[in-house]
C-alpha cells in the first residue's frame, strides 16, 4: 500500500481494528463463531464439539452476546434450555472468517480445508476473498493507498452495510 499518507497507528481510539479485536477476543471466540456458522445453537453442542472448558465457553459466549454478535434466548418449550443465534452483525463476520480460513489454507497448512465451502446453487467452490474496488475490480497491494476523507471521491455517499 503505497502513498505518502499513512494510517495513524498510535491513535487506537479512532481505529476500528482494535475495536473489532476487542469484540471478538481471541481464538475461542473465532471457533465459537465458526461453530455458529455450522449450525450449532446450544451451550452443550459448543462444549461437546469444541472441547472447550465450560467456564471459558460461558465467558466467550457472554462476550459475543454483549457485543451483539450472538443473541441468547431461552427456548419457549423449555425455558431452561438456551439457544444462541447469529445476529446480522455476527453474520457480517462471514467474509472475515472465510478470508482467514483461505489464508490459513494457503500460508499455514498448505492444504485445502474439509469440508469445502461451496455455492449452494451449483455446488461449486467459492472464489478466494479479495479486496475489490468500487466497481468490482480485484485490487492488489500496489493498487491501494491511504487518503484523507476529504480527498475521497463520493465520500458523502452512505456507507454500505457490511452484511450486504
Amino acid at each position: 500500500m503505497s502513498g505518502h499518507l499513512r494510517e495513524p497507528l498510535r491513535d487506537l481510539v479512532e481505529c476500528s481494528l482494535p475495536a473489532a479485536l476487542e469484540a471478538m477476543g481471541e481464538r475461542w471466540s473465532f471457533m465459537i463463531l465458526r461453530a455458529a456458522f455450522n449450525g450449532l445453537h446450544h451451550f452443550e453442542e459448543y462444549q461437546s464439539e469444541l472441547g472447550i472448558a465450560r467456564n471459558i465457553l460461558a465467558n466467550r459466549l457472554a462476550r459475543l452476546v454483549e457485543h451483539g454478535i450472538l443473541t441468547r434466548e431461552a427456548l419457549p418449550e423449555d425455558r431452561r434450555k438456551i439457544q444462541y443465534q447469529l445476529t446480522d452483525k455476527g453474520f457480517a463476520l462471514l467474509p472475515t472468517m472465510v478470508a482467514l480460513r483461505q489464508w490459513g489454507e494457503r500460508w499455514e497448512t498448505g492444504t485445502p480445508a474439509t469440508p469445502v465451502l461451496v455455492d449452494a446453487r451449483d455446488m461449486r467452490r467459492i472464489q478466494p476473498v479479495q479486496v475489490l474496488s468500487h466497481d468490482g475490480r480485484p485490487l492488489g497491494k500496489g493498487d491501494l493507498h491511504w487518503a484523507l476523507p476529504e480527498d475521497v471521491v463520493g465520500e458523502n455517499e452512505p456507507l454500505q452495510q457490511a452484511a450486504e
